[in-house]
């Protein structure tokens, strides 16, 4: 794709983008959030994880954000921070595998957790690229799922800001300092980018 066209693909789609969101898809619009019940939510109802698949199809490091092309074929940009970019572009071209894991923070805002290139290293490797240190839990499977409240033994470590970490667990996740997670996420052979961590 030329490179023009490229960029006018993620400028088109990045206007839609939520002003003041650390991340978030462009592509369709999302039903308004319903109302919170009166009983305090769980943060699972809060903050749904969710995963989108599919092939690096742009990078513009003065829009500070990537376009992807989905498994079924729709047309997504996200904004990352100028680290995560600067990793990216280093890192990884146009045509690889992608996967972003996300957050659904409410009907119109989507807050990624992290961006993963399949396939490009031999063992899961994630890299804090947060800006600052993390929890990093990790967990095995349960009947064939993570985020098992029942999964055990959990490790835990620290990951310092910029580091990497190798998880052989089959289960992940990351939080702030001070906080925890419950590891929900598949792991998977290749590298990973930490952007947001949650409890």
């Amino acid at each position: 794709m030329p490179f023009w066209r490229a960029r006018a693909i993620l400028g088109s789609v990045l206007v839609f983008l939520c002003l003041g969101a650390r991340a978030a898809v462009a592509a369709q619009s999302a039903p308004a959030a319903s109302p919170a019940p009166a009983a305090l939510p769980t943060p699972d109802a809060t903050r749904v994880q969710k995963s989108a698949y599919g092939t690096m199809s742009a990078v513009d490091k003065s829009l500070s954000a990537v376009a992807m092309k989905t498994r079924e074929g729709q047309r997504l940009a996200w904004k990352f921070p100028p680290r995560v970019i600067a990793q990216i572009v280093e890192n990884f071209k146009v045509g690889d595998p992608m996967i972003v894991i996300y957050r659904q923070i409410s009907g119109s805002e989507k807050r990624v957790t992290a961006v993963a290139f399949p396939g490009s290293a031999a063992t899961p490797i994630y890299v804090n690229t947060t800006g600052e240190r993390v929890t990093v839990r990790t967990s095995p499977m349960v009947e064939g799922a993570c985020g098992r409240p029942e999964a055990e033994p959990i490790s835990e470590s620290i990951l310092p800001a910029d580091g990497l970490a190798e998880v052989p667990e089959a289960c992940w996740c990351c939080a702030v300092i001070g906080e925890s997670c419950t590891p929900g996420n598949k792991s998977g052979n290749g590298r990973a980018f930490l952007v947001s961590c949650f409890k």
